[in-house]
């Protein structure tokens, strides 16, 4: 089936898109950098491709005791001030696909099926986490597909929030021994890529996931973006926006594909 579309005003002549930040209180520096970007950024939109954060147990830790102090409370104020000069969106990742609709209106943006084409000046972008194309990787995807039906969300969210969040600790910690172990991470498949590009009309695929930014040439004219993942506090630290913008310098208005360093989105003084 299609994917639904997202068809972009035409005021907009600026889209940025991040993924994979991870923000979690124990990384402050990647905390600090995403409200830097938030607060200079002169996009007109804004599109999250999944794993804004570390991991979120439910929209129910906004409401829990002290949550109005919480870092989850904190990083949607700074979500909903950004809301105020530019339209917001997010799609899920594997890390907080229970974000649901309490959490979307707290910090003022709109939810995003995986995928979701989006139409832009003149040109259709299909948009997704990523994760779903990973076909080799058979263990995570049936894990994804526990995890993503409603009889399993519906019996996990229905667990205390304590619970959850030791859960959700267990997984972290057996996240970052495979990491340690040097494993290596699983691609997206290309012939399911091709098979999506072609199925919704669309010459690109914007993901995540992979942590690998690059751009892919799928052949017939088809290819992927893929974003890179942010990590202020690393040896090297990474953090990059890809920005589509109307290129008016050129007949048609092309639309201009740029990869930001996160020091290049602060505005000139």
């Amino acid at each position: 089936m299609p994917a639904p579309e997202l068809i972009a005003p035409e005021r907009w002549a600026c889209i940025d898109f991040i993924s994979d930040l991870h923000l979690e209180a124990g990384d402050p520096a990647t905390v600090a950098a995403w409200r830097a970007y938030l607060r200079s950024s002169s996009a007109d939109a804004l599109v999250i491709l999944g794993d804004l954060f570390e991991v979120w147990v439910g929209d129910d830790v906004l409401g829990a005791a002290g949550a109005a102090d919480s870092f989850e409370a904190d990083c949607c104020h700074a979500l909903m001030a950004a809301a105020q000069q530019r339209s917001l969106f997010l799609l899920h990742g594997n890390r907080d696909f229970l974000l649901g609709p309490a959490f979307a209106q707290a910090a003022g943006l709109s939810l995003l099926a995986d995928p979701t084409v989006m139409v832009f000046g003149g040109q259709r972008w299909l948009l997704s986490h990523g994760d779903a194309l990973c076909l080799d990787d058979t263990e995570y995807q049936q894990f994804r597909q526990q995890v993503r039906s409603a009889d399993w969300q519906q019996a996990f969210l229905a667990q205390p929030l304590a619970a959850r969040q030791s859960m959700a600790r267990t997984l972290r910690r057996q996240s970052e021994a495979r990491k340690q172990s040097g494993v290596a991470y699983v691609d997206l498949d290309p012939a399911a890529t091709r098979a999506w590009l072609t199925l919704n009309r669309a010459l690109t695929l914007i993901h995540g996931h992979t942590h690998r930014p690059a751009t892919h040439d799928l052949g017939a004219g088809l290819q992927r973006l893929v974003l890179s993942d942010w990590d202020l506090s690393a040896p090297k630290p990474r953090a990059e926006v890809l920005r589509l913008s109307m290129d008016h310098a050129k007949p048609g208005d092309a639309v201009l594909v740029q990869r930001i360093p996160l020091a290049a989105t602060a505005p000139p003084h």
